[in-house]
């Protein structure tokens, strides 16, 4: 068993203006480095051997200062835990692209639909896992993936069978998901919004 801990990156620009980013690369804003380290915070009361996060620089930031609050070894990246590429929705408003669109299930041209975004996030963090597993046993190992809401959300419906997150609940920058993962097998233990 593995326990995997996902947290949201900090707030961008682009989070706080409500705009799709979807795989552009946004950098963290202050507010997003104080995310950053309340998420910190909140995972200092435990024992975690790794990190890793998605290589857009937001999220990469992010672990970056959790790893230097925490003390641990720099971040290793791990590009299926990506953001869902929105295509052309990409640079919109969230409610421009809603009118536009639909809804989050919608796949504007040259996006990914959140099943694919489910599957590669999936086999990243079985990866994640295995190599936690060879590493540790028999001891269960506790690694940190900082990813990114997108990805978060489509794994929390996966292991739900579609009833999280709930219609408007909102995943906060920062906010913490700890799940435990064992062959095969990923289980949502809590949600924590910082």
């Amino acid at each position: 068993m593995t326990l995997l801990t996902l947290v949201r990156h900090g707030q961008t620009d682009w989070n706080l203006a409500r705009r799709i980013q979807g795989s552009t690369d946004i950098p963290l804003n202050a507010t997003g480095q104080d995310d950053a380290r309340a998420a910190a915070a909140l995972l200092a009361d435990g024992t975690h051997h790794a990190i890793y996060a998605s290589p857009l620089v937001r999220a990469h930031e992010t672990a970056r200062i959790i790893a230097d609050e925490l003390g641990l070894a720099s971040p290793g990246l791990v590009p299926d835990m990506r953001e869902r590429s929105f295509g052309e929705g990409e640079g919109i408003l969230v409610a421009d692209y809603l009118e536009q669109y639909g809804d989050w299930h919608a796949t504007p041209p040259g996006s990914e639909t959140l099943a694919g975004v489910c599957e590669r996030a999936l086999s990243a963090l079985d990866s994640i896992a295995r190599h936690a597993r060879l590493r540790s046993a028999p001891v269960a190992e506790s690694v940190i993936v900082v990813t990114h809401g997108g990805v978060i959300r489509s794994l929390l419906n996966h292991v739900s069978s579609g009833t999280l997150p709930r219609e408007g609940d909102i995943l906060r920058n920062g906010s913490v998901h700890r799940f435990e993962a064992s062959p095969g097998v990923l289980r949502l233990l809590e949600s924590i919004a910082v």
